[in-house]
């Protein structure tokens, strides 16, 4: 039996060197490639973790809080215990989030006159961040103690507000509170803190 020699064409060594390089480059483009998403997924992980335990970013729903916050906004909150009146609170009620300032905590004496001036331990506070004052749907009885380990919370949009002048929502208990709202990130031309 006899066999046909086979011709074979072997690659020029400019071949073999451009075919080096692209494996060379597909190497290094992948290696590049896996670090990069590593990373990221790093990243991503080390936000979220952020997000949850120190500074949860937050949405906000209504208009409770207007003029100082509106509908859709979105604002980041510092996880804290410290709070002086004036301050914005998170905190959850039920299984709602809510958003309003801090007036008074545990022992604290709050009264309400009609036309909707608030005082805490018989000082008036000045509250520059409410544009319209209003008694608002206040069932509680006036003068009214804060319970220990809870605090009192007002809308900044006292006549449609439901806050701890209603029975409905009541005062804020201390492990329910998220955090201090510190700043605005959404809308971008609102960028910036909350006061």
């Amino acid at each position: 039996m006899k066999t046909k020699d086979a011709v074979v064409d072997l690659p020029t060594l400019e071949q073999v060197e451009k075919e080096r390089e692209r494996l060379k480059y597909r190497n290094r483009y992948n290696r590049t490639l896996r670090s990069t998403i590593a990373i990221l997924v790093v990243v991503a992980a080390l936000a979220v973790l952020v997000a949850t335990l120190w500074m949860p970013v937050l949405r906000i729903y209504g208009k409770s809080m207007a003029p100082t916050l509106a509908d859709g906004q979105i604002v980041i909150s510092i996880k804290t215990n410290d709070f002086k009146p004036g301050d914005i609170t998170a905190f959850y009620h039920g299984n709602k989030l809510l958003i309003k300032r801090y007036i008074a905590g545990p022992g604290d004496w709050v009264n309400i006159d009609k036309e909707g001036n608030v005082t805490v331990n018989g000082e008036t506070l000045d509250e520059p961040y409410v544009t319209q004052k209003a008694y608002g749907e206040t069932n509680i009885e006036l003068p009214y103690q804060v319970p220990e380990d809870r605090c009192f919370i007002m809308g900044d949009n006292r006549d449609v507000s439901l806050d701890s002048r209603n029975t409905a929502v009541g005062c804020a208990a201390s492990d329910e509170i998220v955090g201090k709202v510190m700043f605005r990130i959404w809308p971008l031309s609102e960028f910036g803190p909350v006061y």
